[in-house]
């Protein structure tokens, strides 16, 4: 009669942090695949957008009621507007300078605008996670009005292997490598600018006021000329 000897499951932790490892055998950590996210504060384009917005707004007023279940009016596209020339001009060298600092061969290319509109969320309303498809390669918003408790965008781990296989996260509340989303708390003039593919949502609203934002999405194509030291402006088409 043989007898089956039960092995004793072997348990590791760590008696000391990576932080004290790197310090004593030179550890290195090499970080990679960013998923970068910029923010800048242009509070100066406020008042030009704005007079755009509302125009659009009324105008959507007219033939779109409140939905129940997402209560948000959204404007047309109006990238074309020549009062949004100085605007426009801005979100889109900039999106030219992000993808040329990421890497990509931006030397013979130029950003057009797919979409600029804006968005105004009441009472809880909110956006689903998204991406943007169809050619669009920089996502960004800008916000205009910001009540206090409003919503806050929040951008998604796009890592599909870690999301299969995560571990709960010590503290929800800090920024770390097992973080599963960052959201950042909205205010007039405020921009943000990300890759397409960085999945992004809105918190439900909880404030009485609006929100309101501009929502814009840029794609790359042939630059008209050739490429000069300084980005090309976008195109719009």
């Amino acid at each position: 009669m043989t007898t089956t000897k039960k092995l004793k499951q072997k348990v590791c932790k760590a008696a000391e942090s990576v932080a004290q490892v790197v310090l004593q055998t030179q550890l290195q950590v090499a970080y990679h695949f960013p998923c970068p996210i910029y923010i800048i504060e242009r509070p100066d384009f406020l008042k030009a957008v704005k007079v755009v917005s509302e125009e659009g707004l009324e105008e959507t007023k007219k033939t779109q009621p409140l939905n129940d279940i997402y209560p948000v009016h959204m404007t047309g596209n109006y990238f074309g507007d020549q009062r949004m020339a100085e605007f426009s001009e801005f979100i889109g060298a900039t999106a030219w300078n992000i993808l040329s600092e990421q890497g990509y061969a931006m030397q013979d290319k130029a950003v057009s605008f797919t979409e600029m509109w804006t968005q105004e969320h009441h009472k809880h309303s909110a956006m689903d996670a998204h991406v943007h498809g169809f050619g669009s390669q920089i996502v960004g918003f800008y916000f205009l009005e910001t009540p206090e408790d409003c919503s806050h965008v929040v951008f998604h781990d796009p890592r599909a292997a870690k999301v299969q296989i995560d571990l709960p996260e010590q503290d929800v509340n800090m920024a770390t490598p097992a973080s599963k989303m960052i959201n950042f708390t909205p205010k007039p003039g405020m921009m943000i600018f990300a890759n397409s593919w960085l999945m992004h949502s809105f918190t439900r609203h909880a404030a009485d006021l609006p929100i309101k934002f501009v929502h814009f999405n840029l794609t790359v194509i042939p630059a008209p000329q050739q490429a000069c030291a300084i980005p090309p402006a976008a195109e719009i088409v």
